[in-house]
């Protein structure tokens, strides 16, 4: 039998990663201003752990103005849903083998 830790995703392990994914899991698209807000983070932190999930191909980015405004959307890519359906169901396997 498999070490279900071993299937845990290093890059869904960080908190704010994890929580970005599940966002953009559960909706189309989401812009930065929309995710700092709903994840109650910084500026900085939240273009850090986007920068990394966007280097891993986890999600993709489009940017836009909006009135003169400059809006940067995110989108969960196929990759990105993958891994965390994997990195969930690893997480789901760990409960059940330690009941």
């Amino acid at each position: 039998m498999k070490n279900p830790f071993d299937q845990l995703d290093r890059i869904l392990e960080h908190r704010i990663r994890l929580q970005i994914m599940s966002v953009l899991v559960a909706n189309d698209s989401y812009d930065f201003n929309s995710l700092k807000e709903v994840l109650n983070v910084t500026d900085g932190n939240l273009a850090s752990n986007l920068k990394t999930l966007e280097k891993e191909k986890y999600l993709s980015v489009s940017k836009t103005f909006v009135e003169r405004k400059p809006n940067t959307k995110y989108k969960a890519t196929e990759k990105g849903r993958n891994a965390f359906k994997k990195h969930l169901d690893a997480l789901e396997e760990l409960i059940k083998t330690q009941r």
